[in-house]
């Protein structure tokens, strides 16, 4: 254990001592593809029509068809209507309405069918990590937020995106994996909490505004600095994620250290991630650390899901003047570069500082506003870039041991 941390209270484990585009208005085609709905008369192919047809309409703000992000589990047609049963792979349950009515209104453009019921559920499965690790148990999919250096809202960004995960319906952990720096325990309002133990080797996470949380933070005087190297650092990152007694985690968000160095390069290979998200804001020293961490993660196999650009833009709070004081397009050409999403865009605004600092991010503080409106659909996107890549199925498969004979 660092002797560092023998001189705090905190208790801390013994182990630490280190997609056909669907149109937004659909007109009815003059032939159906069920010509026999009206009547009643449906066959099984035209149930498969209807399910191929539903799995090419692209989901609005989403940038995926639902075949590739969602699954239709089944079509039922009978008396003149169609029944549709979709499970979702990534947390919505603020838009199911926009969705259904959405949905519907595709499907009948194309059938010529007015009585369509569209059921929306969602069901967050497992995505595969590197090769050479295996996903932590309770916890499906664990999202690296990255950038290649400090200072551009990562995370702030983190804990918003954690919040409105959330608030569409997902169980979410928040990891804190800036040693040298904690700031979570702040941002989410336990700052002087301590973590508990049942037996001395474990510890339970603590829990804010819904979210599992854990951070170095937790374990040591916050006037205290972290002099440690790289290796005890990623070792004291491994406890906390491995050693933590998460409860049923869909999608874990590690709040990452800035830069791309061995601490970063190590933490990307021994943490199983299912997907990473680069923080960047629009002006070109920032876009040219954060290229170098994108470029990080796709050479230890992890998939980017995209980028956000944060402090795109300033809005004057006296007079309403928008202005890009960091400049303006260097998310969108980063994106096209690379060829990832851009997930979105976040404002420079005092009010998401002032939130964030007292404990109620945004995305709670003040949920109508258009910063956390951007906040949740940026979460979105990511979550559906992540549901549309390969899944797990390393679980599925029993160990294979070879015996001599």
């Amino acid at each position: 254990m660092p002797h560092e941390l023998l001189k705090t209270n905190a208790w801390f484990p013994p182990q630490l001592r280190y997609n056909v585009r669907a149109q937004a208005s659909v007109s009815r085609r003059t032939q159906s593809i069920l010509p026999n709905t009206r009547g009643g008369n449906v066959t099984l192919s035209t149930e498969s029509d209807v399910n191929k047809f539903m799995k090419s309409i692209e989901l609005p703000g989403i940038g995926h068809s639902i075949g590739k992000v969602a699954r239709v589990v089944g079509v039922s047609l009978e008396g003149g209507s169609i029944t549709a049963h979709i499970e979702l792979g990534f947390p919505a349950q603020s838009r199911f309405d926009e969705y259904r009515s959405y949905i519907s209104a595709a499907v009948s453009a194309e059938t010529g069918c007015e009585d369509v019921n569209i059921e929306l559920s969602t069901k967050i499965v497992a995505h595969g990590v590197q090769r050479n690790l295996k996903p932590l148990p309770n916890v499906r999919n664990i999202i690296a937020i990255a950038s290649g250096k400090g200072g551009v809202g990562k995370s702030t960004m983190a804990v918003n995106i954690a919040l409105a995960l959330a608030g569409d319906g997902a169980s979410v952990g928040l990891l804190d994996a800036d040693i040298y720096g904690p700031s979570q325990p702040q941002m989410v309002g336990l700052a002087g909490k301590q973590p508990e133990s049942e037996d001395g080797m474990t510890m339970r996470p603590l829990e804010a505004h819904g979210l599992q949380v854990m951070s170095i933070g937790f374990l040591v005087d916050p006037d205290q600095p972290m002099i440690w190297r790289g290796p005890m650092v990623t070792s004291a990152l491994q406890q906390l994620l491995n050693q933590t007694t998460w409860q049923d985690i869909d999608y874990m968000i590690v709040d990452m250290p800035p830069g791309t160095g061995d601490i970063q390069l190590s933490l990307s290979q021994l943490v199983p991630v299912s997907g990473a998200v680069i923080v960047t804001t629009p002006q070109d020293i920032a876009t040219l650390d954060a290229r170098k961490g994108l470029a990080m993660f796709r050479k230890v196999s992890v998939p980017v899901l995209g980028i956000i650009e944060n402090m795109s833009t300033h809005v004057c709070s006296e007079c309403g003047h928008e202005e890009p004081i960091f400049g303006a397009g260097g998310g969108d050409e980063m994106a096209a570069d690379f060829a990832v999403e851009l997930l979105g865009k976040l404002p420079l605004d005092a009010k998401i500082r002032e939130q964030t600092d007292s404990g109620t991010p945004t995305v709670i503080a003040d949920p109508d506003s258009p910063a956390a409106g951007a906040y949740r659909h940026a979460a979105q996107r990511m979550a559906a870039a992540q549901a549309a890549q390969g899944r797990d199925y390393s679980t599925k498969f029993p160990k294979i041991v070879i015996e001599e004979s």
